[in-house]
């Protein structure tokens, strides 16, 4: 294990020396602390094994243990429907370590305590006496204004019938939430997911699905955010065993399932969730302002503690053993990783990046500790960190001193766009700070490259489609209607997504929707829009209509997933630009085998551009975004070709001589 690889990717660390072996040691000496102590971290990780309610026997006879960790609790006694929520028929019994357990006999009341029934767990602390859910439930269901759990035993536990796929070469994620995936005035299910949702992805062209909002939260508008159990399936899509066919019908489609992961943070609920388990504000979390973030009023963990520790990374394995995951997109990772959780410094300096007074480095082992369990149990899983932060090495090996993701989400690229689409004119564009903000990420780090995603989409903020063509989509989509607000529209929101997945990164990542254009945004039933589900769902009738464009819109998406499907071009490392050229906006790079050429100019065409090209007899059109198909004009179809010749306009280089109309795309692949 050495630092020398990062640093020699990034000589700028080479001062952070020190900084980057103590943070290798500091992930060390905890790992083997808990393998001394549990044996291994695998073994360590199957907390839900013991703690929460599992069948077993205790003197010869047969029931279901229940074991909670609340070392502040004063007492703990076992309350549920089996019981008459008696709180005095069940006491629990403390431990050393502070863990809470009762047995309950089949004989005695377990005949009643069955799958489905509801329980909870009576907690008299030093400030207060309540009724909570497990941490480790497996169901939370509401009941009476609140919630109640579930004791989770199905008789028949759903058997999966396909194989995972494997990693594909490279990652096209379609990123939903199960609940507005629907058209209905109403949230969607698992079921309905699998029979309306998959087959759209799977024609899409996409390989791996993003499920935001899986685990257990009690407020719906909280996009999935707001996590109360962790253990727990959203009882909003449906049953645990629903989940699991979901995940199995996307297997036998060849596409991969990754979940939406929050450890970031929790409800600061009392009555939901691990706030005040124990009737401490400690137990998961950091007390005072560290504990507390203020800008999504929610808890923080400390990732210090034996418990936590153990709680989060068996909730990973659970995740992946139990509905066969194929890994996670980590949220929050910014927050977890800096005290001032990534609101008050901007990253200027590489001290920001490793300075104790910066540093929550208990969670920097956390990250690093989960990325190599996900890898034991799977190690084709992806893991990607949601990082604003450019900290260096989240996605490089632990053994060299990274945090051991498997990318990272390019964050900028979104901003960029809005900056750009909000303050300049068309006219204002320039091809050079263009390639310069899609390529500027760390090198030997791999990316995850999107113009917008769910952020970009919710109320507040405007989708691309809404900033190329606002309120005209609402009238002037229909292909027999002229705008040239829309004819604006549809060609730049083409353009900048070619762009963006050919130059943004080594995987490609939509949010459900924005590969057609979707005409408006998402807010989740409110007081404020009297409960209205009319922006918490998808128009796919839209899409459907083959008189209306946002088809062609689709159509080109498609196109460009299965020309990376063909040629792979997001796992081409070697990225070379051709042509920057600010006053004719014209763009031009090479990418791999494959050459894009662009033409941002609202109006000048070029009739004899001269593009250089590796070798090669002809270079032909593999994708042009003016094709009428995709909403274009038709002036360059795909297909057409054009002559390798050594160029004067190139200094004798070979290339070829292409006409680019205004605003459009053109592909290029090489022949013999």
């Amino acid at each position: 294990m050495s630092v020398n690889r990062l640093i020699e990717l990034d000589p700028w660390l080479n001062p952070y020396r020190d900084d980057l072996m103590r943070r290798l040691e500091r992930h060390e000496r905890v790992k083997t602390q808990i393998s001394r102590s549990f044996g291994s971290v695998m073994a360590f990780a199957r907390g839900d094994k013991y703690f929460g309610f599992n069948r077993g026997e205790n003197e010869g006879k047969k029931g279901v243990w229940y074991r909670e960790w609340a070392p502040g609790a004063l007492s703990l006694s076992l309350v549920g429907d089996f019981n008459d929520w008696c709180r005095f028929r069940h006491p629990m019994s403390r431990d050393e370590f502070g863990v809470w357990r009762v047995f309950v006999d089949d004989e005695e009341a377990g005949k009643r305590l069955v799958h489905g029934s509801k329980v909870k767990v009576f907690v008299a602390g030093k400030k207060h006496q309540v009724d909570k859910i497990s941490a480790y439930a497996k169901r939370v269901v509401p009941e009476g204004g609140g919630h109640v759990g579930v004791f989770w035993d199905p008789p028949r536990k759903y058997k999966f019938k396909n194989k995972r796929p494997k990693r594909p070469v490279s990652l096209r994620i379609y990123e939903a939430h199960v609940g507005m995936a629907q058209e209905k005035d109403g949230i969607g299910s698992f079921s309905e997911f699998g029979e309306k949702i998959l087959p759209r992805i799977k024609k899409a062209g996409y390989n791996a699905i993003q499920l935001m909002a899986i685990a257990q939260h009690p407020y719906y508008g909280s996009f999935g955010y707001q996590v109360s159990h962790f253990f727990a399936v959203s009882h909003f899509f449906g049953e645990e065993e629903e989940l699991k066919m979901l995940i199995d019908e996307a297997h036998e489609l060849g596409i991969i399932v990754l979940m939406d992961l929050v450890h970031s943070h929790t409800v600061r609920n009392v009555e939901d969730g691990l706030n005040e388990f124990d009737g401490t504000k400690h137990q998961y979390f950091h007390e005072g302002e560290r504990g507390y973030h203020p800008d999504w009023d929610t808890r923080l963990f400390d990732y210090g503690q034996t418990e936590v520790l153990r709680y989060l990374l068996s909730n990973v394995r659970y995740w992946m053993e139990e509905f066969y995951f194929d890994g996670f997109r980590f949220d929050g990772v910014t927050s977890m990783m800096y005290w001032d959780r990534g609101r008050l410094h901007a990253f200027d300096h590489y001290d920001r990046y490793f300075k104790e007074e910066s540093i929550d480095a208990d969670a920097l082992v956390y990250l690093q500790m989960a990325n190599e369990l996900i890898h034991e149990i799977n190690p084709e899983a992806v893991t990607i960190a949601e990082d604003v932060s450019g900290m260096p090495g989240i996605a490089r090996p632990v053994g060299e001193g990274g945090l051991g993701f498997d990318f990272r989400l390019a964050m900028g690229i979104p901003d960029f766009w809005i900056k750009y689409l909000r303050d300049k004119r068309d006219d204002e564009w320039s091809m050079k700070e263009l390639y310069a903000n899609l390529r500027n990420r760390r090198y030997g780090e791999d990316h995850i490259g999107y113009a917008e995603s769910h952020d970009q989409a919710l109320v507040g903020d405007k989708t691309i489609a809404f900033w190329l063509m606002d309120s005209e989509m609402y009238w002037n989509m229909a292909i027999d209607r002229e705008s040239l607000v829309i004819d604006r529209g549809v060609a730049l929101h083409k353009m900048i997504r070619l762009v963006t997945m050919s130059l943004g990164g080594e995987g490609w990542l939509n949010f459900m929707g924005n590969e057609f254009g979707h005409p408006e945004w998402v807010d989740f039933p409110r007081e404020g829009n009297n409960f209205s589900y009319w922006y918490a769902r998808r128009q796919w009738s839209l899409v459907d209509n083959e008189r209306l464009r946002y088809r062609q819109l689709a159509e080109f998406d498609r196109a460009m997933c299965e020309l990376e499907e063909k040629r792979n071009w997001l796992a081409q490392k070697e990225i070379e630009p051709l042509i920057l050229n600010d006053s004719k906006k014209l763009l031009a790079y090479r990418r791999g085998e494959l050459v894009v050429v662009g033409n941002f100019d609202p109006s000048r065409s070029d009739e004899g551009l001269a593009v250089a090209v590796p070798g090669g007899r002809r270079a032909r059109v593999v994708l042009s975004s003016d094709e009428e198909k995709y909403g274009g004009f038709g002036r360059v179809k795909e297909g057409q070709s054009y002559p390798v010749k050594k160029l004067s306009a190139l200094g004798g280089k070979a290339g070829v001589m292409i006409y680019l109309p205004c605003r459009t795309l053109q592909v290029l692949a090489m022949e013999d």
